[in-house]
């Protein structure tokens, strides 16, 4: 494997990144050898085949000196990675809507089992944000409840079956996105909401589940009524140091929604150092790892821009090496052989995949039938 590279070689487990293509590629291996990254996520696009998104993942590790987390967006209904491949499974609202812990339990399970048959170990699921009127047209299916005692329920299930498949969860979006009328893809939606109504409901999830979830990502929605201005809460001391460190004394890693989104880019004075800014940002604030899903440029200069701000900054630089200790101290204990993320899976054979393909099937069918009948004894 690689070896690192200076005294900034480890400042790449500050960043998750994304990228364009369905195989390994000279551009791809150069730009994995520079970063030495954390993970990378995987979309749609990198996705044709479980054999190739497998062989992706394996030539993506060979060049990178530290396990990586192999992301990728599984929720089931319109966030669904692998509906090309396995087919499509059902979304969070319609599991929900079946009243059924075990199902909901089951949910986790199929989709970490398909996750480690195509080689991912980290499902950026599930979201825990409220099912409140004002963000329907957003969220929608994505949410399952208005009361946050049953996205809790749902999400301790759910988190239980995707850790007995080894694959590792991240509840998003903190604080929540459930008062949120814009989509912060493409722009930055302010929360008028105080602390308290927010402790009392969109915090609940993560005031209860603190213990079980391996990962927090956070929004970037504003909340103006906590933090005195529009900073976006994945650019917040307030909210992520001070309120999910320390208030809530969450102790897994905490990363960024993708940092190239119009809704935090938009809060960048700069624009045209707008990646540089929002990446130092996220991490100044207490973040453990910054995501950036899409452009080899942006995830360069993002990378560069850490090295420089911890080479001026002794501060910064000490909060650096604070966040690289505690992703690669998560990793041994979670990524390491015969532990959470587990060993390493053989490529899926055709069989394998036919297989799964069925199960899906039959686990969608469970789903409807399950309704159907709580519809019909209502």
């Amino acid at each position: 494997m690689p070896k690192p590279r200076s005294s900034h070689s480890q400042i790449g487990q500050l960043l998750i990144i994304g990228f364009d293509g369905t195989e390994m590629s000279p551009r791809l291996a150069s730009l994995l050898t520079k970063i030495q990254p954390a993970g990378v996520i995987l979309f749609a696009r990198n996705i044709t085949g479980a054999e190739q998104t497998h062989t992706l993942l394996r030539d993506c590790q060979k060049l990178v000196a530290t396990p990586l987390f192999n992301c990728v967006d599984l929720e089931g209904g319109t966030v669904d990675r692998f509906r090309n491949v396995l087919g499509s499974t059902p979304s969070p609202a319609e599991v929900f809507a079946t009243g059924s812990r075990a199902l909901f339990r089951k949910n986790g399970r199929v989709i970490g089992v398909y996750c480690r048959a195509l080689g991912f170990n980290l499902d950026f699921a599930p979201v825990l944000d409220l099912a409140l009127k004002a963000s329907r047209s957003v969220m929608s299916s994505r949410a399952v409840s208005d009361d946050p005692k049953q996205v809790v329920a749902y999400a301790h299930e759910f988190l239980c079956g995707l850790g007995t498949a080894g694959v590792l969860g991240c509840g998003k979006h903190f604080p929540g996105l459930g008062e949120a009328t814009l989509d912060t893809h493409h722009e930055l939606p302010s929360i008028d909401k105080p602390l308290r109504k927010l402790w009392d409901e969109d915090l609940v999830p993560y005031r209860t589940l603190w213990r079980e979830l391996p990962m927090v990502m956070v929004s970037h929605a504003a909340f103006p009524a906590v933090t005195k201005k529009r900073t976006p809460a994945s650019l917040s001391k307030k909210w992520i140091t001070d309120i999910l460190r320390k208030k809530i004394d969450y102790r897994g890693l905490i990363c960024s929604d993708d940092l190239e989104m119009g809704g935090v880019l938009a809060a960048a004075p700069i624009e045209q150092a707008a990646i540089e800014q929002v990446t130092i940002g996220h991490i100044r604030a207490g973040g453990n790892l910054g995501l950036i899903c899409h452009q080899e440029d942006f995830i360069l200069r993002a990378h560069e821009s850490l090295v420089r701000e911890a080479e001026r900054d002794a501060r910064f630089a000490r909060r650096v090496r604070e966040s690289e200790r505690r992703v690669l101290a998560f990793k041994k204990k979670a990524l390491r052989p015969k532990s959470l993320a587990g060993p390493r899976t053989p490529a899926p054979t055709s069989a394998r995949v036919e297989k799964l393909t069925r199960q899906l099937w039959e686990f969608g069918e469970e789903i409807r039938l399950a309704t159907f009948a709580r519809e019909e004894r209502q």
